[in-house]
């Protein structure tokens, strides 16, 4: 199964960006989507797919969180 979640991008070099995971860092294409610096955006296979409201993509990183810690991890 995969699954799409949202990272705040920090950093914009080109068609790329550094997305920032809660910590987590990793770099994603941005060639579908006009993000800017501060921006959410859900990031499926590598790639950013769409720029998100910020309330939204705190409510889905709280229910990651949440399903992480029913998980036990």
């Amino acid at each position: 199964m995969c699954i799409a979640l949202p990272g705040r991008v920090v950093r914009i070099d080109g068609k790329t960006a550094e997305i920032d995971y809660s910590g987590l860092r990793t770099t994603v294409a941005l060639g579908l989507v006009d993000a800017q610096v501060g921006d959410y955006v859900l990031v499926h296979a590598g790639c950013a797919i769409e720029v998100m409201d910020p309330a939204r993509a705190r409510d889905l990183l709280d229910l990651v969180r949440e399903l992480e810690e029913a998980s036990g991890g």
